[in-house]
C-alpha cells in the first residue's frame, strides 16, 4: 500500500510540477486546437487577450525568446505589476531599450492560454511595426508559445494548429523531416546554399517567423559567404534598435530538407555592434516569413524537429520591388500611406517622388481602400506595369501648406 501511496504522489506532484511551469497549455483536452490569424507578407499576428483585457494583435514569433509588450502606458492601463528594470540591447547592438518586467501574467487566445507568462514591457511606446506591415501590433509571443507543443502554420490558408504535447509521434504524409535545434530558446536548422557567386554553404539557420524578409545571410560570420554580382542597396526591415539596412541579392538555390527553391531574394544586413551575439550563436543568418510562407510548417520543439512541405505557392518567384519606393503605413487609426524612401535610378526616382510624399490614390483608387500588403503585391507584380500616383508633398512639414501632383511609370526588375 505505501508502494502505490508513494507512486501516486510522485504522478501528482508531477502534474503540479507541470502546472506552476511558465506554458501555453489547451484549455480543454484536445488533441489539437485550430486559431485563424491574420497575415501579413506572411507574418503571423493573433489577437491576445493580456489577463482578461480586450484582444491586441500580437506577432507569433520564433525568432524571439520573451514575450514582449511594446507599450508601457498600455501596459498600465491593463493594470500590469512591474518587478524589475532592465535594458534591452536593440538589433543595431548599440541602442539601449528600457523595458519593465512584468513576472505574472495570463495570455489568452481563445482556445489556448498561455499561465504564468512574463512579459518586458517597453517603457517607450514603439508602434513603428505598423507603419511596415500594416496593421497594428502591440507585441510578440516567442518561444513560450512552442516549447511544449507541436505548432503547424498552414500559410495557404491562414490557420495555425496548436497540438497536444504527444501527438504528431509520426511523420505526416508528405512532410520531410529535418533536425531543428533549440539554443537560447530559439530554432535552428541546416540549409543548403548555392551562391550565386561564392562556394555552396552549408548553413545553420534561425527560424524567424517574425522577420519579413526571405533568406537573410550575414557577411561578417564567415568568408565563405559572397555578395552576389548584381545587388541593391535597401532599407531591409524595421527592429526595436531602428531601421536595419543593407543589400538585397540572390542566391542561385536553397534547399530545406530535400526541397529547392530557387533565384531566393537575399538579404545581405550591415555589421553591427549585435554582429558578436550572432557570431557567438553560430549561425550564418535565419529564414523568414518570405520563404517559410512558401511552405507548410510543423515546428516540433519537443522532438527537436521541422516538418516541412510545398505550399501553394512554393513555385512562385521571389519578386522584389519594382517601384523603388518603401511605402508605409502612418501608426493611426486612418490608412494614410506615405513614402518612406525612393531608390535612387528607379522608375519611381526618375518621375520625381521624394520621402516622406503621401499617397493620395494609386491607379485611381483612393490610398485609403488600400491595405499596405496589397500595395506590396502591386509594385511586384509585373515588369511593365503602369502606375499611376496622386501624390501630395507637404511644404516645411506644415499640413496646411502642400501641392498635390500626379506621375505615373512604369514597373521595372532592379534585381
Amino acid at each position: 500500500m505505501k508502494k502505490y501511496l508513494f507512486l501516486f504522489f510522485i504522478i501528482l506532484g508531477a502534474f503540479v510540477a507541470k502546472a506552476q511551469v511558465p506554458c501555453f497549455f489547451m484549455k480543454e483536452e484536445k488533441r489539437m486546437v485550430r486559431l485563424p490569424f491574420y497575415s501579413s507578407n506572411s507574418l503571423i499576428i493573433l489577437p491576445v487577450s493580456i489577463n482578461g483585457s480586450e484582444p491586441i494583435n500580437f506577432l507569433i514569433d520564433t525568432g524571439v525568446r520573451s514575450n514582449i509588450l511594446f507599450s508601457k502606458s498600455l501596459g498600465d492601463a491593463v493594470g500590469l505589476e512591474y518587478s524589475r528594470r532592465i535594458n534591452i540591447v536593440g538589433a543595431d547592438g548599440s541602442d539601449q531599450i528600457m523595458a519593465q518586467v512584468s513576472p505574472i501574467n495570463t495570455l489568452d487566445l481563445g482556445p489556448i492560454e498561455g499561465r504564468l507568462q512574463s512579459l518586458l514591457v517597453l517603457e517607450q511606446d514603439f508602434f513603428e511595426l505598423e507603419s511596415v506591415i500594416g496593421v497594428p501590433v502591440y507585441g510578440v509571443i516567442g518561444y513560450e508559445f512552442f516549447k511544449f507543443n507541436p505548432v503547424r502554420v498552414n500559410y495557404d490558408d491562414g490557420w495555425l494548429d496548436f497540438f497536444k504535447e504527444k501527438a504528431i509521434k509520426w511523420k505526416p504524409p508528405f512532410y520531410r523531416k529535418m533536425d531543428m535545434t533549440i539554443e537560447d530558446s530559439k530554432a535552428y536548422i541546416d540549409a543548403k546554399i548555392k551562391q550565386a557567386r561564392g562556394p555552396k554553404l552549408q548553413a545553420k539557420l534561425l527560424i524567424d517567423t517574425g522577420a519579413n524578409h526571405g533568406l537573410l545571410l550575414n557577411r561578417e560570420t564567415t568568408d565563405s559567404i559572397k555578395m552576389p554580382h548584381l545587388f541593391i542597396e535597401s532599407e531591409l526591415g524595421q527592429s526595436l534598435g531602428g531601421i536595419l539596412y543593407g543589400y538585397i541579392g540572390r542566391v542561385d538555390k536553397l534547399t530545406l530538407g530535400g526541397l529547392s527553391m530557387e533565384q531566393v531574394l537575399t538579404s545581405y544586413p550591415e555589421e553591427t555592434d549585435y554582429s558578436a551575439i550572432i557570431k557567438a550563436s553560430g549561425r550564418m543568418g535565419s529564414l523568414g516569413s518570405e520563404v517559410l510562407g512558401k511552405t507548410r510548417l510543423i515546428l516540433d520543439y519537443p522532438r527537436k524537429r521541422l516538418l516541412i512541405r510545398k505550399g501553394q505557392t512554393f513555385y512562385s518567384p521571389f519578386e522584389f520591388d519594382m517601384s523603388g519606393l518603401i511605402v508605409k503605413k502612418l501608426p493611426n487609426d486612418e490608412n494614410r500611406l506615405y513614402i518612406g524612401e525612393v531608390r535612387q535610378g528607379s522608375p519611381a526616382y526618375r518621375v520625381g517622388i521624394m520621402p516622406f510624399d503621401e499617397i493620395l490614390s494609386i491607379n485611381k483608387v483612393p490610398a485609403f481602400l488600400w491595405e499596405l500588403a496589397e500595395v506590396f503585391k502591386l509594385l511586384r507584380s509585373e515588369e511593365g506595369r503602369e502606375i499611376q500616383l496622386e501624390m501630395r508633398r507637404y511644404i516645411n512639414n506644415d499640413i496646411n501648406n502642400y501641392d498635390d501632383y500626379k506621375v505615373s511609370f512604369f514597373l521595372r526588375k532592379q534585381i
